[in-house]
């Protein structure tokens, strides 16, 4: 499984990053959605795992961006601060909506879920 992960809290996107590779995901990150795309203009990942609130574009317009780059792509949305209007749209574009913070094994699950699908 290659993953991409998309969060502005560099610390928090890192040891993500870090704890994945642990367990055998190989795992990109970025803290914005320009360095995010251009991780994706160089890499073919099967999943990415992005920050819902980010500066300047936003998870939910990033998964925009990457679908047009990688259709087969699929995703999940990470967040902090959530409101039910996010976990609508969330839960409506990808295959789950989740709230930090996240447990690794669940985060696990559900991307194997997320690919399996």
């Amino acid at each position: 499984m290659r993953v991409l992960l998309v969060d502005d809290e560099q610390e928090f996107v890192t040891a993500l990053a870090e704890r994945l590779s642990f367990r055998g995901i190989e795992a990109d990150w970025a803290t914005n959605a320009e360095d995010a795309l251009k991780h994706a203009e160089k890499t073919s990942y099967d999943l990415a795992v992005l920050d819902v609130k980010m500066p300047k574009t936003s998870g939910f317009e990033l998964k925009s961006l990457l679908e047009a780059k990688s259709p087969e792509m699929k995703y999940i949305y990470l967040t902090g601060h959530g409101s039910l209007d996010d976990f609508i749209t969330g839960s409506s574009e990808a295959a789950c909506y989740l709230v930090k913070p996240i447990n690794i094994n669940d985060l696990i699950s559900k991307m194997e879920e997320a690919l399996e699908n």
